[in-house]
């Protein structure tokens, strides 16, 4: 099984994992599973950190050598699900909720997240 990570369910599974359902906590956990982090993800991170917003340069540092060490898969962005997050339904304003929600669809994979517009999306989302 694949599992696709909201950039919050992966900022809080490094910085306070006491933040996460302990069902969420259990699939992070599982190496059996494939998790995937979104090109999204440090895109975010790295935007909300450079305008002050978050302090995230720790988690960036080395990022993708080592979550890809940890196991996790980094998923780019196609030109589809692209075009995809800009022609869906305007839900959500959040240019980066949008790509998760996009890739979510193509790849065809559960989101974690709590954020429940993404049900609006007809993402199957898994937060509980």
């Amino acid at each position: 099984m694949r599992y696709l990570l909201d950039t919050h369910t992966y900022l809080w599974f490094r910085i306070s994992p006491q933040e996460l359902p302990v069902s969420i906590l259990d699939i992070l956990t599982d190496s059996t599973i494939k998790l995937v982090i979104s090109i999204v993800t440090p895109w975010e991170l790295a935007i909300k950190t450079g305008i002050g917003k978050l302090n995230a340069a720790g988690l960036l540092l080395d990022m993708e050598s080592r979550e890809s060490s940890a196991g996790f898969i980094f998923a780019s962005i196609t030109t589809g699900q692209a075009i995809r997050s800009g022609l869906l339904p305007s839900y959500h304003r959040d240019p980066f909720d949008r790509l998760l929600a996009a890739q979510a669809l193509d790849m065809r994979v559960p989101l974690l997240s709590r954020d429940k517009v993404f049900d609006l999306y007809g993402v199957q989302r898994i937060w509980n």
